[in-house]
């Protein structure tokens, strides 16, 4: 690591700084950003706080007892639309990581499933059908409804879990009973049958396979493959009085995510992001998923799955606004945007490219040129040419094989048979644009492999 931060350090605005995390695997860059200088060497005395809701991450950052944090990447933009007790406008120019969460179901239920439908319980997309004859056998004879437990209202995990229930005909909202559980409570709310099953980042998911008491369904990579996660979040007011410590802190981070996805620094990060004050999880679990291996079943060989967690590759930190308009789509499927919002001007507002690329400059790292692109268009890994470089960039296919266009998100909502939309989509109608976004890439034919 060199020593000599291309930052004038005498220009910080702030440089001692308290930032929030959750224990999950993706605080990866935050914790090693610290332990490993990072922070240190672009100037900053920096405090990390362990949270233990989202809730509390959106309050605290809200009201600046944090100065920052790691958090869902919907939650800037629903902190910046009012969405929930808090309306804070919100400022994100960095993804922490791509991929990470998984859906788990108790062993009670996973049985149950194997029994009406073995065959598509053979398929991970699938097993979805099975949930859904499950579900519909418990209707007919008078049972209660399933319970799943998301980890936040405004949250990738509560979308994939929504998206994927709803493509074999699960309403979310009536069919089954959908709460939130902060994540690491997920494990003992399923032990003592309080939930049915659950979507949480890891290492939530793999300590409940090796208790013997959860079976993993689908990782969401495999729903929608290298989508983001979490993201850095600030408050706008924050990001314009602090515009030098903003670069600092993103070009801290921009080191320590191409760090931790290093794999011969893997073994290295595990150790201490497994360490009590940070996730406080067994050394052995956290290693798996991060190893780029993952066990789906008790009692089960891991299989590869080498993409799971993406800290820095395939431009992994870069905030591409296309990723905000899609949350967006959902926040309205699903009723929770219930009047007319300019779409393309609050992820423009919110998702920050325009200052990623500057603290990326500074670093000398490979940055897109564009803010949008093509979602669910590459079932393998693709070079983005409107980029300072060419960039290979990892596949984005949803299981589905949707493919979602962000100029013209109405369209695709109108795609969706089951919602609970409470706004009318001609509502919207002024303030959306259709101009197709042409894919930011090389045609399929010219997809790059593994």
């Amino acid at each position: 690591m060199s020593d000599n931060p291309p930052l004038n350090l005498d220009t910080l605005e702030k440089k001692e700084l308290i930032l929030g995390f959750i224990p999950l695997t993706d605080c990866a860059p935050l914790v090693i950003a610290k332990e490993m200088g990072f922070f240190e060497k672009y100037g900053l005395e920096v405090s990390l706080s362990k949270e233990t809701s989202w809730a509390n991450i959106r309050d605290k950052v809200a009201i600046g007892i944090l100065d920052g944090a790691q958090m869902l990447a919907p939650m800037p933009l629903a902190m910046s639309l009012g969405l929930g007790p808090i309306q804070k406008p919100m400022v994100t120019a960095f993804t922490m990581d791509l991929n990470g969460n998984a859906i788990t179901v108790s062993g009670d239920l996973y049985r149950e499933m194997l029994a009406v439908d073995s065959n598509n319980m053979e398929q991970h997309p699938t097993a979805v059908l099975a949930l859904k004859a499950v579900i519909d056998n418990r209707s007919k004879k008078g049972l209660k409804p399933l319970s799943f437990a998301v980890v936040f209202p405004f949250s990738t995990h509560n979308y994939e879990l929504r998206y994927w229930m709803a493509s074999a005909g699960i309403d979310p909202d009536r069919d089954i009973r959908l709460i939130v559980v902060p994540p690491s409570q997920m494990v003992e709310q399923l032990q003592k049958g309080l939930i049915d099953g659950y979507c949480v980042g890891e290492p939530w998911n793999s300590i409940a396979v090796q208790k013997g008491i959860g079976h993993t369904l689908i990782t969401k990579f495999e729903i929608w493959k290298n989508s983001p996660e979490k993201v850095f979040g600030v408050t706008e007011e924050w990001a314009v009085q602090h515009p030098n410590t903003h670069l600092a802190l993103l070009s801290a981070l921009l080191e320590a995510s191409r760090w931790v996805d290093s794999q011969e620094n893997r073994a290295e990060v595990t150790e201490i992001i497994s360490r009590s004050i940070y996730i406080n999880a067994p050394e052995n679990i956290v290693r798996m998923s991060m190893a780029g291996t993952y066990q789906f079943a008790p009692n089960t060989m891991p299989q590869a799955l080498p993409d799971f967690n993406v800290f820095h590759r395939y431009a992994a930190n870069y905030p591409w606004r296309s990723h905000a308009i899609w949350f967006m789509t959902q926040m309205i499927r699903w009723g929770q945007i219930e009047e007319p919002i300019d779409i393309h001007a609050t992820a423009a507002e919110v998702y920050r490219p325009d200052i990623y690329r500057t603290a990326a400059e500074l670093l000398g790292i490979t940055a897109p040129t564009v803010d949008y692109k093509l979602e669910g268009a590459h079932h393998q890994n693709w070079k983005l040419v409107e980029s300072s470089v060419t960039t290979l960039l990892g596949a984005d296919s949803f299981f589905d094989e949707a493919i979602f266009d962000p100029m013209s998100p109405l369209d695709y909502l109108k795609s969706f048979p089951i919602h609970n939309m409470s706004l009318a989509l001609q509502q919207l109608q002024d303030s959306v644009r259709y101009q197709s976004v042409q894919p930011a890439a090389a045609p399929v034919d010219q997809e790059i492999p593994r």
